[in-house]
């Protein structure tokens, strides 16, 4: 059983999270002036990277609010969490 602990609610079970991607992947500054293709690489194309990774999560099944998870992606430990943006530099 993976546990992410929720800097609001305390550990919880991960089946009460919704996984949101990669923390690092930044939107696009001007939505409406970028093409299709620029729109695509930022839906579909990611990294698989193996080892200690930044994520985004949300508490869907408690207080709703998003967090970031560092995770190592080989062993599923959960490394920290904080609220998005919280996380200490690697």
């Amino acid at each position: 059983m993976m546990l992410i602990a929720c800097p609001h609610c305390g550990a919880r079970n991960v089946t009460e999270f919704t996984y949101g991607g990669a923390a690092d992947v930044a939107r696009p500054a001007a939505p409406a002036e970028t093409g299709d293709a620029a729109w695509a690489d930022y839906v579909y194309m990611r990294d698989n990277p193996r080892g200690i990774h930044d994520e985004i999560w949300q508490h869907s099944a408690g207080c709703r609010r998003w967090i970031a998870v560092r995770r190592d992606t080989l062993t599923h430990d959960i490394i920290a969490t904080a609220e998005p943006g919280g996380l200490p530099p690697r």
